[in-house]
């Protein structure tokens, strides 16, 4: 045990953080370092939690918890590999719909950067980008590190799950505030988020957070405080960090489903077919990637160069080369029905009257998804990958009677008629349109911050 850490003990910090006093990076580091190699006890980690709840945590504890996390276990490098551009990456609070990161990524490594993207499954009425990828036959998700380098080196960009070896610590120190009622803790979300993007050694990350029914946190005080503890940390741990809050009070693209959502992206690198505001977050996001790491001088730039990145075909390619790089078939964009399921029932959910769609439950949406199969209640349960929605209506569309909310994808015609049941309950059509939302609320940078 190192000189510094001889005299702490667990409770006497757990009761340090209950008496509001002030930590020490090394306390921090103790504490982290004893929830990785079990010295501190699950009660001890549901008390500092606890503590943490009430009474938070200023910024400089939120820097040495999350470095301290991203510490106890592998820490990537990339400097070995002498790559020509930035390694960056992008993260967002989840939602509905939210094909970003399959476009994103390919985006980015055709302008310059390199992006290795570790992202997560989904939980809840959110959809996870690695259950989108499972949804394509033989893309491992799980490469090991030298493949999962090989890919970033040769093609710029390779998203793939979670690892064991990646923030150990917050594994354990999460299921425990799962069932402690501790997980809205904005200093442990942050520190959760951050440990697990900073061990990918990354030069540049943008956080995309998600304001309203269908985000993580549906309040937007609430959002944007994640957002500022998200940016502050990460540039006070020395990532060049910043978030942008953006909608989801509705499906941000038109299919929500796993394997609807890879067609989705498909249509949309290929330049099929790219719905609004799915197009508008993307660029945003791609675009504050390339300043905030210094491959485009301003958004304006970054913004044509991306749309030559996906005009030009140049992301789509790197979107099939990363397919092919982790054992996914080479010809997806060429014959996506031979490799991505379709569901055996597919009916429409018709408006029962004329009007405006004013307002979406998204969540809603999203638990219809969980309700057909296509996502999990339990980190446990197995995904039906072809079930879903598609063509979902956009707020703001006028309707006719009759007319299509959305397309459910569906096993059976019984599960079907209940999602269809739980799409008309989340539209609200009004005879007056409603005042229209922003798409992108607010853009965090170090600099705005108090």
């Amino acid at each position: 045990m190192a000189p510094d850490t001889a005299l702490f003990l667990p409770q006497e910090i757990i009761r340090k953080k209950r008496d509001r006093q002030a930590l020490s990076a090394a306390e921090i580091r103790f504490f982290v370092r004893g929830i990785s190699d079990g010295s501190v006890s699950e009660g001890q980690i549901a008390a500092f939690a606890m503590a943490v709840y009430f009474n938070d945590m200023p910024m400089d504890e939120r820097v040495a918890f999350t470095l301290a996390m991203r510490d106890s276990g592998q820490v990537l490098e990339w400097r070995s590999l002498n790559l020509p551009g930035p390694v960056l990456d992008k993260h967002s609070t989840g939602g509905v719909g939210d094909v970003v990161s399959l476009a994103l990524g390919p985006m980015i490594a055709a302008c310059g950067g390199f992006v290795p993207m570790i992202s997560g499954r989904g939980l809840g009425h959110t959809g996870g980008t690695m259950d989108k990828f499972d949804a394509i036959p033989g893309y491992c998700t799980k490469p090991d590190s030298a493949r999962f380098r090989q890919v970033v080196k040769d093609v710029g960009v390779a998203i793939i799950g979670q690892t064991d070896a990646l923030a150990p610590s917050d594994k354990r120190v999460y299921s425990i505030r799962d069932v402690t009622a501790t997980v809205e803790s904005v200093a442990m979300i942050t520190g959760s988020i951050l440990s697990k993007k900073l061990a990918a050694g990354l030069d540049a990350l943008v956080m995309d957070v998600k304001v309203g029914s269908g985000a993580f946190m549906p309040d937007f005080e609430k959002s944007r405080e994640l957002a500022s503890s998200i940016v502050s940390v990460g540039n006070g741990a020395g990532v060049n960090t910043s978030a942008l809050l953006t909608d989801m009070n509705e499906s941000l693209g038109p299919s929500a489903g796993n394997a609807l959502e890879v067609r989705l992206a498909l249509d949309y690198l290929s330049g099929q077919c790219r719905p609004a505001r799915l197009h508008e977050v993307t660029l945003a996001l791609c675009a504050e990637m390339l300043v905030l790491a210094g491959l485009a001088a301003d958004h304006a730039s970054a913004r044509v160069r991306l749309q030559q990145a996906l005009d030009s075909g140049a992301a789509a390619e790197r979107f099939a080369r990363m397919v092919s790089a982790l054992g996914g078939p080479s010809d997806l964009f060429e014959r996506p029905d031979a490799h991505l399921e379709a569901a055996p029932v597919v009916l429409a959910v018709a408006a029962p009257r004329a009007g405006y769609a004013t307002r979406c439950d998204c969540r809603a949406l999203g638990m219809a998804v969980v309700g057909l199969g296509g996502g999990r209640t339990r980190p446990s349960d197995g995904i039906d990958y072809a079930v879903g929605l598609s063509e979902l209506l956009t707020l703001g569309e006028t309707v006719r009677a009759g007319q299509p909310l959305a397309l459910v994808h569906a096993r059976s015609e019984a599960a079907a008629r209940d999602a269809m049941r739980q799409v008309l309950a989340a539209y609200t059509l009004s005879e007056q349109p409603a005042v229209a939302r922003p798409l992108i609320y607010e853009t965090l940078r170090d600099g705005s911050l108090p």
